[in-house]
């Protein structure tokens, strides 16, 4: 359906304002050299509601900056603006996947040619549902094309040149919910969400490491060829993990257990090559320490002479010749070569204590270890005491060495040779070597002090449990006797009222025998008959307990005046 119109300069004009590219019906752009940037107002954001979008909505016009709507003529009707100063036409919030849209205001006369020629040039329109109130309601191929449609908002619209009231009309363009525009923008939505799990999936399979290859089951023709893989030093690794797996699966049964034992014993034949390949490297490692240990101390004495050829250059003999520049680079490096010496002979020393550390741990390894742990404690603090006496018999050795060093030092002190140079360096060596021992003899000591606090925490802690048993099982015997006592005075206070129960029994049926009622003694001579300990003074307390029962009375005159106990529990019942 091709509709040319008769003044596309209006519609391109209109369109132009929005940046948008002028189109016509036929899709063809009615201003081939469009520049979307070149604007008749300046500062719009140029923008293009023709692409198709997933679900987004485009960017709104800015309502700050007043757009400049024109006249459009149309073929058989013409579009007036409407009035630039009136705010903008209020819309409704605009639903997800919005492609419909409401519009209000058509003239009486209008028909649905009239609306594919004006909101066709808008988009593709693919359904148009007119009602007979003035109102239609109109479905677009793409969702840009409904920002067109709401451009043309407030306008008057007359049918030709009529001016009559029913060719005339405002038209109200607003968003509209359609129940097929939520259901497209929902299936887009998952299609996406589908897309977006897939490429999730893709990812993490990527960044998952791989599964390590399954592992046989038992059969007799993988089990020889694992004992054979066994044996081999070089796949010995693999097979084991064969072999751990079928373990745990339970693959053993009374059939194949010889072969079982038979790779068990083959994986057991693998300590011993085991063994020598960590000895092997053991001794690798101890010559690699050797060697460094020798290079080290060959170094330390290269150190040495250059610091002694310092030294005799330093002399008066030979240092009245240098000029003052080469003084003062002679004594710069002499004091580069003095630390670089005693950083190394410090490093040679930490190595020595370091072995001698090893070696006192190997003997504190070879103690026989105790079946008790308080046994044990003390035979290693017993250890520990031995090692600190042997620690201070070397410190006083070490001091009187460096006393005689001293002794000797101030006898030379006029004379400087290089003796005096020998002595201060033996001297600084057993300085070290001295202050090494100081702090290993003070560890050992907090060492040994820590191990006795053990050991009385330990047996404070024994004695503390002792106490707290010895309460407990006193409080469960007073528990137990408490029970017990319960339980007897429990079991004699209901006897005793199942007793007074049966005892009222028998006393209302005797009385109800007796309507002219009967003395104490006479009722307490029959219920002696049943139980011989009952006595009277017993049957009244029971009988004066009970007034709504047993009713006592008088009897006689004078002399022969008498109590007796008349039974009345039926009275209440008769006079009701």
């Amino acid at each position: 359906m091709t509709m040319p119109m008769s003044d596309p300069n209006a519609w391109a004009t209109a369109m132009n304002n929005l940046g948008m590219p002028p189109m016509g019906l036929t899709g063809q752009p009615l201003m081939p050299d469009f520049d979307p940037n070149l604007g008749m107002m300046a500062g719009i954001t140029p923008m293009n509601p023709m692409m198709p979008g997933l679900g987004m909505v485009p960017a709104p016009l800015s309502q700050d900056i007043p757009v400049i709507k024109e006249i459009i003529h149309c073929k058989t009707c013409t579009l007036f603006p409407p009035n630039p100063n009136l705010p903008p036409p209020a819309t409704r919030e605009r639903p997800p996947g919005c492609k419909t849209v409401f519009v209000g205001g058509l003239p009486e006369n209008a028909n649905e040619q009239l609306i594919m020629e004006i909101f066709g040039q808008c988009g593709d329109i693919t359904a148009i549902r007119k009602s007979k109130k003035n109102f239609c309601h109109i479905r677009f191929a793409e969702e840009g094309t409904v920002d067109k449609a709401l451009f043309l908002s407030g306008y008057r619209i007359r049918l030709g040149s009529s001016t009559d009231k029913k060719d005339s009309g405002r038209l109200h363009v607003d968003f509209a919910q359609a129940r097929d525009d939520l259901y497209e923008w929902e299936c887009r939505q998952r299609m996406l969400a589908r897309e977006e799990r897939h490429r999730r999936k893709m990812e993490e399979d990527r960044l998952r490491p791989p599964s390590p290859p399954p592992i046989v089951h038992y059969s007799e023709h993988e089990c020889s060829q694992l004992g054979d893989k066994i044996k081999d030093d070089g796949k010995f690794a693999e097979a084991v993990r064969v072999l751990l797996t079928w373990l745990e699966r339970g693959e053993v049964n009374r059939r194949n257990a010889n072969n079982f034992y038979s790779m068990i014993q083959s994986s057991n034949s693998h300590i011993r090559r085991l063994m020598g390949e960590k000895s092997q490297h053991e001794k690798e490692m101890e010559e690699a320490k050797e060697k460094f240990k020798t290079a080290l101390a060959g170094i330390l004495a290269q150190f040495e002479q250059i610091v002694s050829v310092f030294q005799a250059a330093s002399k008066q003999k030979a240092w009245d010749h240098f000029s003052k520049a080469q003084r003062k680079n002679l004594d710069m490096w002499r004091k580069q070569a003095e630390e670089i010496r005693n950083m190394h002979n410090e490093q040679l020393m930490g190595i020595r204590r370091e072995e001698e550390m090893e070696m006192s741990d190997d003997d504190m390894e070879d103690l026989p270890d105790s079946k008790d742990s308080e046994d044990s404690g003390v035979s290693q603090a017993e250890a520990l005491k031995e090692e600190n006496d042997s620690l201070r018999c070397q410190l006083d050795a070490y001091r009187n060495e460096v006393e005689l060093l001293k002794q000797e030092q101030g006898k030379n002190q006029p004379i400087r040779s290089e003796e005096d140079s020998t002595h201060s360096q033996q001297l600084s060596f057993l300085q070290q070597a001295l202050q090494g021992m100081q702090k290993q003899l003070l560890k050992m000591r907090e060492e040994l002090k820590q191990r006795e606090a053990e050991l009385q925490k330990s047996s404070e802690d024994k004695q503390q449990l002792k106490t707290q048993v010895q309460n407990l099982k006193e409080g469960l015997q007073k528990l137990q006797s408490a029970q017990a006592t319960q339980v007897s005075v429990k079991t004699a206070s209901h006897s005793d009222r199942i007793a007074s129960e049966q005892r009222e029994g028998i006393i209302s049926t005797f009385l109800h025998v007796h309507p002219f009622g009967a003395s104490i003694e006479y009722i307490c001579s029959y219920l002696q008959r049943l139980d011989t300990k009952i006595n009277p003074s017993e049957v009244e307390a029971l009988l004066s307990r009970l007034p709504c029962t047993f009713r006592q009375e008088l009897t006689g005159v004078g002399a022969s005046l008498e109590k007796r106990w008349n039974f009345c529990g039926f009275q209440g019942i008769k006079s009701t």
